[in-house]
């Protein structure tokens, strides 16, 4: 990281934590390219198939002290 970069971080660490974490948001964005504007949709359709298939009956569903020891084996105890 060059001096720049450096002065710039310990000015943002200085920053309320919530202006701190609209940065971090703001600079990742500016990495990540502009939104899929297809994907706020998209994952509202995946909700409401999921929401509606476990409203039937049509999904199992798990657990959750069995879907957590999967995903973090130490946490899952």
């Amino acid at each position: 990281m060059g001096e720049g970069a450096k002065k710039l971080l310990s000015q943002a660490l200085r920053l309320p934590l919530d202006e701190r974490a609209e940065l971090a948001a703001d600079l990742i964005a500016s990495i990540d390219g502009q939104p899929d504007k297809d994907a706020d949709a998209a994952w509202a359709a995946e909700i409401e198939r999921r929401a509606t298939r476990a409203l039937a009956g049509e999904s199992e569903g798990r657990p959750w002290r069995e879907v957590l020891k999967r995903l973090d084996p130490e946490r899952g105890k």
